[in-house]
């Protein structure tokens, strides 16, 4: 007997972690520990690895009275769930001689036992797959790597390892003992999935609405629909996501692995997700945190949208926690056990009534709330939260007449896609030519706005003119001039002209507070 060495992976955070496990095997009462500050799943891995062993036909740890010492390390990272099982597994079997194999170390072996040895679904296969994809670029060879086979289609979107999916404990040692015949799992082409979002025509009237979501999705901005209730601002905000491209391979990587790792999501994603907590969701469940760094839904809407309905409903301390993720794209989550720093690059797609019983401003009915409770609700937003929205939409209601009008059959979403998609182009080809790394227009900085919205005399004038009216931030003030980039952008106007800055204005915040 002998100690031994084998691969496997865990994920912490939001990326994956080699982790060596290392087995040392003597003959004596049996016992069976695990160090390398391993958490209770881990340590139940002993049980679960026995009855494995023993209901695949193998001898167990148990039944030859061996006494193991398991380590995982690195020592200095908390182990977590119970992916390590099916290592831990091949380890002693390396160990007592039951398997032989010079290029062990040349497998990662991932995955949870049954008692009967068959493997579990896991989390984080597509992290764990990218990290086994740094190490083989370190060895300069193809790593195997072994893990459920439910799995296996989620990983082999990596081009760079070898993938084998696995039904149980058995297939694994066979194919090391007897090398028996494993196909591995294909490279992946991410295929785009049918989405059924409502179609932004199926909305009626709502023409300056539909104009702003157009403007939100080319360029990025941060966006609030407000008005009476029933006038459309949840279906229209659902039908927001539709029109967005869809997203690249590198991005759809991005997005899966992080859906993977929250267990929120077993397809691989496309199209830019859509997150919708309800305003009742606590600050954990919507920013991210708890004791150990978990991410939240402004994570899982990274590359995507975050829809918050009933948006000064949400909990204060909530809203205000985004201040940071808006304006950096990252949200950092630090806790005595660890700090993480999780992406957090969404749109903020907010929708909202005017007041507590909705119909200020309606022309059907009228208003029945008291100023200072108007005021008091509206004050919810606070005015650093505002001055992070680009756009602010006033969504009235629509004449019965123009309900009663029998609708085309043509969808409208598809050309507004087509046209966000030119828009994109046009800004990514302009971003080369000045050699400014390509991002979405509302994250250029104000020195960027410089090169990409270059203004003349008289358009200066009419942006200072209308600022001054308002009395808006610096901040606003480069948010209006963003907002105009990207209506030039649609227009593929090379120039931001006058016209472009006044309809910018016109999506500024008229509520009455701040």
């Amino acid at each position: 007997m002998k100690v031994s060495r084998v691969y496997s992976a865990q994920v912490s955070g939001l990326s994956g972690v080699p982790i060596s496990v290392e087995t040392d095997v003597t003959t004596g009462v049996y016992s069976f520990v695990i160090v390398g500050l391993p958490d209770q799943s881990v340590a139940e891995s002993k049980e679960r690895v026995h009855a494995a062993l023993k209901n695949s036909g193998y001898d167990s740890p148990k039944s030859r009275n061996h006494k193991l010492t398991v380590s995982l390390a690195p020592a200095d990272i908390r182990k977590e769930g119970p992916v390590f099982d099916l290592a831990i597994a091949i380890s002693y079997l390396v160990s007592v001689g039951d398997i032989k194999r010079e290029d062990i170390e040349d497998f990662v072996f991932v995955g949870e036992l049954s008692l009967m040895g068959e493997l579990q679904p896991m989390k984080g296969a597509l992290a764990i797959a990218r990290a086994v994809s740094e190490v083989s670029k370190i060895k300069n060879k193809k790593i195997k790597l072994f893990l459920p086979k439910i799995n296996s289609f989620e990983a082999a979107l990596i081009n760079d390892i070898q993938v084998y999916g696995v039904n149980n404990i058995k297939e694994v040692i066979e194919y090391l003992k007897n090398n028996l015949e494993l196909i591995p799992t294909p490279l992946q082409e991410i295929k785009k999935k049918e989405h059924h979002y409502p179609d932004i025509g199926e909305v009626k009237g709502q023409a300056l609405a539909k104009r702003a979501l157009t403007i939100a999705a080319a360029g990025g901005h941060n966006i609030c629909l407000y008005g009476p209730p029933g006038t459309g601002k949840t279906m229209l905000a659902k039908a927001f996501t539709g029109i967005l491209p869809s997203l690249s391979f590198e991005e759809s990587l991005e997005v899966t692995g992080i859906h993977s790792i929250a267990g929120a999501d077993k397809d691989i994603i496309s199209h830019p997700p859509l997150r919708a907590p309800h305003h009742t969701s606590s600050y954990v469940s919507i920013i991210g945190g708890g004791s150990v760094p978990k991410p939240g839904e402004i994570t899982l809407a990274h590359r995507g949208v975050l829809f918050l309905d009933e948006f000064p409903e949400h909990d204060s301390k909530t809203l205000e926690a985004m201040r940071e993720p808006l304006e950096d794209g990252i949200v950092r989550i630090s806790r005595a056990r660890g700090s993480e720093v999780f992406p957090a690059e969404f749109i903020l797609l907010a929708a909202m009534n005017p007041c507590p019983c909705g119909y200020m401003g309606s022309k059907v009915k009228d208003c029945t709330c008291k100023p200072h409770d108007i005021e008091r609700y509206q004050r919810k937003v606070s005015g650093p939260i505002m001055d992070r929205i680009d756009l602010w939409v006033f969504v009235q209601n629509i004449a019965y007449e123009e309900l009663s009008k029998k609708g085309d059959d043509i969808k409208v979403s598809p050309k507004l896609r087509e046209d966000i998609v030119s828009a994109r182009i046009f800004s990514k080809s302009r971003n080369e030519n000045l050699k400014i790394k390509n991002k979405l227009n509302k994250n250029y900085t104000g020195k960027e706005l410089h090169s990409v919205a270059a203004l003349g005399e008289s358009e200066v004038a009419t942006l200072n003119r209308l600022a001054n009216q308002l009395n808006i931030s610096p901040r606003a003030y480069h948010r209006m001039q963003r907002v105009a980039r990207t209506i030039a952008d649609l227009e593929g106007s090379e120039k931001v002209t006058e016209n472009h800055i006044l309809e910018a204005f016109q999506y500024r915040p008229k509520l009455n507070i701040h």
